[in-house]
């Protein structure tokens, strides 16, 4: 008989139960004849309602010193005491089946290390996708494939959000409630809709294909706390939809593989920006450039030339940075709307270039105090002044 250990008793806890006392029959045939058996369940609240409620215990040392415990489900979350409890139980000689994607997100690649030095498993296909077969495929299935890209859904609690506002109308907070009411959101759904959930298993993924530990932590980031029925609408306008995609693409040397110049269909969701520092050779390889399709000298072909050469780097910019297209009046207007609403509500001034020149330290407050004299009382006058007088801070 397999004895087997669960080790919280939340939804996640519960549905494992549910499981295995239900699908008894078919677990024990899986596992050559042998029956499947709960013998703890780890959690520090009481369940004196429950109908096994001498399973529960909340000391784990009394899991990780039962040698007939073989096999325990981490279902905990978090990361502490999760990590300890893991470790232990690895070191120990128990394989571990976990769903927690931040605890393999952390510590993924140091705890099946310490799994194969034991020859014992450490398995986490719940961590990514739930029912969805994506890990092991991965690992197993994938593993003389070269991935390139990597896009996907990753998270249902904002999908079923986002389709909410898509289909019905409603606003984001309407929907996150019914989320919540429904049992697909937690109490505190600020994992899901923060983009952190995605992130994290996006980072699994991408350690998987890679090969080597991707930190979530430079992941950048985004969730869906910020998007409006106006955003729902526009998006429509455009025949698309809002989801929050978990994105990964490689490339062995971090170099480019191609530019564009306004591609059709876009090799990927990087675009340039128009601000290239340019050596020496610029001038020699300029007189190169000649009149493309359009009738125009393009800077992507400049720019080409120090691709063919393995010369050419690109800085991806973080977030924060915001990208502003003026090639037409529209979007002119969309560029002022967007500086105005920034200065406005952050009351900070975009590129405001004696500010940027005093903290880089290349003037000094005397130089700034006498530029913002001869804006006099105007907006801008008035913040290089504050800035000089240390009421502004970053």
């Amino acid at each position: 008989m397999a004895k087997v250990a669960i080790m919280g008793y939340g939804t996640v806890g519960s549905g494992v139960y549910d499981i295995i006392k239900t699908n008894s029959d078919k677990l024990s045939r899986s596992a050559n004849g042998e029956s499947v058996d709960i013998k703890y369940i780890l959690d520090i609240r009481d369940f004196d309602d429950h109908p096994e409620k001498e399973l529960f215990t909340k000391e784990f040392n009394d899991i990780l010193n039962d040698d007939e415990v073989s096999v325990v489900a981490e279902v905990m979350g978090g990361l502490h005491p999760a990590y300890e409890f893991t470790k232990s139980l690895l070191e120990a000689g128990k394989s571990v089946v976990t769903s927690n994607k931040e605890l393999v997100a952390t510590y993924g690649t140091e705890l099946l290390e310490i799994a194969r030095g034991k020859n014992v498993n450490y398995f986490f296909e719940a961590s990514v996708g739930g029912g969805i077969p994506i890990i092991r495929p991965m690992h197993q299935c994938l593993t003389a494939n070269n991935i390139l890209k990597i896009a996907g859904i990753l998270n249902g609690t904002t999908n079923y959000i986002l389709d909410q506002m898509i289909r019905k109308g409603k606003t984001f907070e309407t929907a996150l409630k019914d989320a919540q009411n429904n049992g697909f959101a937690e109490r505190n759904p600020a994992a899901d809709i923060e983009g952190h959930d995605a992130c994290r298993k996006i980072a699994i993924l991408a350690s998987l294909a890679s090969g080597k530990m991707i930190d979530y932590n430079d992941i950048d980031t985004d969730g869906i706390t910020n998007i409006t029925l106006d955003d729902v609408k526009y998006a429509a306008a455009m025949d698309s939809v809002i989801k929050l995609i978990g994105y990964a693409q490689f490339d062995e040397n971090g170099k480019v593989i191609s530019v564009e110049e306004k591609p059709q269909h876009p090799k990927s969701n990087y675009c340039i920006t128009g601000l290239y520092f340019y050596d020496n050779r610029v001038v020699d390889m300029a007189k190169r450039v000649k009149p493309s399709a359009r009738g125009e000298l393009e800077i992507t072909d400049l720019n080409r030339f120090y691709l063919e050469d393995g010369t050419l780097n690109v800085q991806l910019l973080s977030r924060g940075y915001a990208w502003l297209d003026t090639g037409t009046m529209d979007s002119l207007v969309d560029a002022a709307d967007f500086v105005r609403t920034i200065e406005t509500r952050q009351g900070s001034q975009i590129a405001a270039l004696e500010e940027i020149a005093f903290n880089e330290g290349w003037i000094d407050r005397e130089t700034l105090l006498q530029s913002a004299q001869r804006y006099g009382k105007s907006p801008y006058g008035q913040h290089l002044m504050h800035v000089a007088e240390g009421k502004i801070r970053y």
